[in-house]
């Protein structure tokens, strides 16, 4: 049967509809039962559907039977729905006419904040799940630090949450980063990942969600944002130099933001969305936490020679607060798009 035939039988979608969610769709945004705000970007993908190889993919909303689909085995788009509870139907159908569906309930808080993804932005998703990540002590602090990192199916919202155990001593910093795809000509970033602390966040000084970009010249930009517990507030990178000659400084901004006010045992929804210029120049518009936008507004020079491969890369920086101490954070649905 053709692909797109099988949108017409309206009957028999809205039965499928309201069976249980099939494994076979894997939705990475928005989370089951999460609260988000509209329009939101739906990210899934599926490679088989009853065994048949996936050749497209779509969505209704609330069983309704007008349904958007798409060719392909992954789906990445904006969608604009009401303020309330919805169900988002999640479908894939394989090359003999197979229907399989994940629904995704959410409920919808407000709207207008996030900005939508446009179509051409590729999205890396479950970044967290990633094996090439790396570990390593922050050399541009006096204290010592060390971790651990592994992949676990709980606490976590996808059933893959990435666990960092980190141990410090003097205040010490630790920087886990993994390198996901090059990339020399997107200009526009949206960061969006899901934090959780375990038990407490007294040892947790500052939470730092870095992003590099190696250009076609060769220069580095640092896409660099952390939740500062010590100014109590959004921080950004900015190069005080030159790109020949580099000298990083962290600057306040007036947007508060303090990891040790974050409520323990509980998923905290961060997104932060920045830009550039072909010259080097980052713009960091705004970051949302839990939904709630709060605006950055900044633009300054973030490019620096310094000779790296032209990867992307990801940082998720744990520092600490006191003498010594420990934390254990975890890190889910994270997905950079970039156009």
């Amino acid at each position: 049967m053709n692909i797109y035939r099988k949108l017409s039988i309206t009957c028999g979608l809205l039965m499928l509809l309201s069976l249980p969610s099939v494994a076979q769709v894997v939705v990475f945004s928005p989370v089951n039962g999460s609260s988000i705000q509209s329009p939101f970007t739906l990210s899934a993908s599926a490679s088989t559907c009853s065994t048949e190889t996936v050749m497209a993919m779509g969505y209704s909303l609330d069983s309704s039977p007008d349904v958007t689909a798409l060719s392909g085995n992954s789906l990445l788009t904006s969608v604009s729905i009401s303020n309330g509870p919805h169900t988002i139907n999640v479908m894939s159908w394989g090359e003999e006419g197979s229907l399989c569906v994940t629904n995704v309930p959410v409920t919808v808080t407000s709207t207008g904040s996030v900005p939508p993804i446009p179509g051409n932005a590729i999205g890396a998703a479950s970044l967290q799940t990633m094996s090439n990540w790396i570990g390593v002590r922050d050399a541009a602090v006096k204290g010592g630090a060390k971790g651990t990192m592994k992949v676990v199916p709980s606490p976590s919202l996808s059933g893959s949450a990435r666990e960092f155990n980190t141990s410090y001593t003097d205040n010490g910093d630790e920087r886990y980063s993994v390198s996901f795809g090059e990339d020399t000509v997107s200009h526009n970033f949206f960061y969006d990942g899901w934090v959780y602390f375990k038990d407490s966040a007294a040892d947790i000084a500052n939470l730092e969600l870095d992003m590099n970009q190696v250009l076609a010249n060769g220069q580095t930009v640092i896409y660099g944002v952390q939740c500062d517990g010590d100014s109590g507030t959004w921080d950004y990178t900015i190069n005080a130099g030159t790109p020949a000659h580099q000298v990083d400084k962290w600057v306040h901004t007036t947007t508060p933001c303090n990891p040790g006010t974050w409520s323990v045992n509980t998923w905290h929804h961060v997104q932060i969305s920045y830009s550039r210029d072909d010259v080097g120049n980052v713009t960091y518009n705004s970051a949302w936490l839990d939904g709630v936008v709060q605006p950055l507004n900044a633009t300054v020079l973030s490019a620096s020679s310094l000779g790296w491969h032209s990867d992307l890369i990801t940082n998720f920086e744990v520092d600490g607060k006191h003498g010594s101490g420990k934390s254990t954070v975890y890190l889910d649905n994270l997905i950079i798009y970039r156009w």
